[in-house]
């Protein structure tokens, strides 16, 4: 089974989830003796893990004939794309767009990351997926994410392959119900043109369901897992430096993750307890500056930390100094965070509002805007010891059982059904 999957980012350069959930899915499917992966994203950097499937850079894809040396291509595409595979997507170019901003290769700029022209490069995204369809051999086609439906729509256009769209969210998750009529529009797009839909969690299935008006027939629900950590993660020491316990959030600072409903937490255990305990707030986003101001206005901002947005071994590092960790997000798909920190052994708690809410057992569950009970649990959780150990033990074997191979195999049923 060959399948094209686009995608908008991969580790180790990763801005959020989505990089992480593509990852472990693809190597989880690739267990699978007869699964031959393309991953296509806009903007590789050469360092990615390409031990289980094949990278191409949009970026690094030819829209526009040039003939070029072979030392030239391998002098700017270094480890990127061999000169070999360069041709071989030239000579599939269709038309010559005669995109004005075009390099000496021929090929489109991308940001590689979620830039202010963010739909010009969705745009520009989906003309370089002409090309590589045409010149890949495919079964199936999968879009990650509404960025990278058009792409996967003019691939299916192309090569008349089914297409399979994967919601790692919607508009509706990341603007509290204020969707971007413009995104909604490349959302709907992408699932009206999908011959199958994979959503993350079933809050997330209900949301394409009942706001998106798709068949449920036609949507599946296949939940998110976590990839094992390496005896380096594992062997991580605990850099806190003080003895208090630590509440650590991570994630977006934005609307959609609650952060505003941590601090008022915080405060209200501080309140409580005002020695003993420190509250961490890693990441960025919109929000920062409002979230630093409320820790002041609480007057908990010599016991409040900001660290701004961290990412790969860092990410462990900070979980590896935590005694709790709390995601009290608004609407959460999925979120992979509270699994990642239960595998560090990290009680964990989260909004019922969340789609890893539906598949934990050993998290503490609370609704995103019950800030009372979000702080009592808090409180528990580095107050009693005997609690804590039991959500650490159990936990670290709930999360444990949770794999990206069960999730692939779920794929590869869902790829049966739309190629018999």
């Amino acid at each position: 089974m060959k399948a094209l999957m686009f995608g908008w980012e991969f580790p180790p350069h990763i801005l959020g989830g989505l990089g992480t959930a593509s990852y472990g899915l693809t190597q989880g499917m690739a267990e699978q003796a007869d699964m031959d992966i393309t991953f296509v994203i806009p903007k590789p950097s050469g360092d990615e893990d390409t031990s289980f499937l094949r990278i191409i850079g949009a970026g690094n894809t030819p829209i526009v004939y040039k003939d070029v040396a072979p030392d030239y291509v391998r002098e700017r595409l270094e480890r990127k794309m061999t000169p070999e595979q360069y041709y071989h997507l030239r000579d599939h170019i269709y038309a010559d767009f005669s995109y004005r901003r075009t390099d000496d290769l021929g090929c489109i700029e991308f940001s590689g990351k979620y830039p202010d022209n963010l739909l010009e490069e969705i745009n520009n995204y989906s003309i370089v997926a002409g090309v590589i369809a045409r010149a890949e051999e495919v079964d199936i086609i999968h879009s990650h994410d509404w960025l990278t439906y058009p792409a996967g729509i003019h691939a299916k256009q192309i090569t008349g392959k089914p297409l399979v769209v994967h919601v790692h969210a919607t508009d509706f998750d990341r603007s509290r119900g204020n969707v971007n009529p413009t995104v909604f529009a490349i959302e709907m797009d992408g699932m009206n043109q999908a011959d199958h839909i994979i959503t993350v969690s079933d809050l997330t299935r209900r949301t394409v369901i009942e706001k998106y008006h798709q068949d449920p027939r036609k949507v599946t629900t296949v939940h998110n897992a976590v990839t094992p950590l390496s005896p380096a993660i594992l062997n991580l020491p605990d850099k806190r430096g003080v003895k208090d316990k630590i509440v650590t959030f991570l994630g977006r600072i934005t609307m959609q993750k609650g952060c505003e409903y941590f601090v008022e937490a915080a405060a209200r255990v501080l309140a409580k307890k005002p020695e003993g305990v420190r509250f961490i707030m890693a990441g960025s986003g919109d929000k920062m500056d409002e979230m630093i101001n409320l820790a002041a206005r609480y007057n908990i901002a010599d016991r409040f930390h900001f660290t701004g947005f961290m990412k790969g071994q860092q990410v462990y590092e900070v979980f590896r100094s935590s005694d709790v960790y709390v995601m009290p997000s608004v609407s959460e798909p999925f979120g992979i965070s509270p699994l990642e920190a239960m595998q560090c052994g990290v009680p964990s708690i989260i909004s019922y509002q969340s789609g890893c809410a539906e598949i934990l057992n050993y998290a503490v569950k609370v609704d995103y805007w019950d800030v009372e009970a979000m702080a009592d649990a808090i409180y528990a959780l580095i107050s009693y010891p005997e609690m804590h150990a039991f959500l650490r033990e159990e936990g670290l074997r709930e999360v444990n059982a949770i794999t990206w191979v069960d999730a692939g195999r779920k794929v590869r049923a869902i790829y049966d059904t739309l190629c018999p």
